[in-house]
């Protein structure tokens, strides 16, 4: 059965997310964002596509600076590539394996040059989850860090960033520090902080990060973690890991987070704090 294709808006608020409901973890992105912006472009600041069959809400794709589809329907797919168009103005693509794998090779077929030559394709990315008290006892010096520390906190921010996606976030608009900085309002950054030593260390540095980069409902997903190079192969990251999660479960009964396949000391550590795997997503990077 063909379907329909077309722009999302508040009034399709509830049977989005009903649709999102079906698959919280993978979807948590996107309901993260709609839960507080809505669905009117005007406000997220991006459309959100939506496909019919039969009348029904079967699948959906957020279009912003990251192209996240939701739902697995061959048809919506290719539907949504169609809409999408030649110009790719997205930064990344992310989502559930299959729907990326398939979204992003119809978006090839049909448009080209644009979409085809991406920096890297992360294509098996395990999304984990821990629904338990971790395994391992936390490091209490993690802690969730204020804007009083900013400055260090945002460096570690963007060391982070530039060794996993391997460009800077630093640009000439300054979104990304204000970013860093809604999340430290927010209580979502979390971090352990050595003070400034006037003799080794003047500025004060932050040796281990971790922030909450989406939560709904009683989910959250965890982001950017982070152990200064100098101090890794010590295992500091299991027990500072293991508070991270007990800090955000205190809001949130479910921890989740996904990481790069041959990753695999870091799969390793998350196993051992008590995250299982759940699921498959994937990254196209541009």
């Amino acid at each position: 059965m063909s379907g329909s294709i077309r722009v999302l808006d508040d009034e399709d608020l509830p049977e989005f997310l009903s649709l999102l409901a079906c698959d919280p973890l993978s979807n948590l992105f996107v309901a993260s964002r709609v839960s507080t912006f809505g669905l009117a472009p005007q406000s997220l600041g991006c459309a959100v596509y939506g496909y019919y069959a039969g009348g029904e809400l079967v699948a959906a794709c957020h279009v912003g600076s990251n192209l996240v589809p939701i739902g697995a329907s061959t048809e919506a797919m290719e539907a949504f590539a169609d809409a999408i168009g030649p110009r790719r103005q997205v930064a990344s693509m992310v989502g559930k394996a299959a729907a990326i794998s398939h979204l992003h090779a119809r978006l090839c077929d049909r448009w080209g040059t644009s979409w085809k030559y991406p920096r890297e394709v992360r294509a098996h990315q395990p999304l984990m989850v821990i629904r338990r008290s971790p395994l391992i006892p936390g490091d209490a010096r993690i802690r969730r860090v204020d804007t009083t520390h900013a400055e260090a906190y945002t460096k570690a921010a963007v060391a982070m960033y530039t060794e996993e996606v391997g460009v800077s976030p630093v640009d000439s608009s300054g979104s990304y520090s204000r970013y860093v900085r809604v999340l430290m309002q927010m209580g979502r950054a979390m971090g352990g902080i050595v003070p400034a030593d006037e003799v080794r260390h003047p500025q004060e540095r932050v040796w281990f990060k971790s922030d909450i980069g989406s939560a709904w409902r009683q989910y959250c997903q965890v982001q950017g973690v982070w152990l200064d190079p100098v101090l890794r192969g010590r295992r500091m990251s299991v027990p500072a890991m293991a508070q991270v999660v007990n800090l955000c479960q205190q809001q949130f009964s479910e921890v989740s987070l996904y990481v790069n396949d041959f990753n695999t000391p870091a799969r390793r550590l998350y196993s051992e704090i008590g995250f299982v795997t759940v699921d498959e997503l994937a990254t196209v990077l541009y």
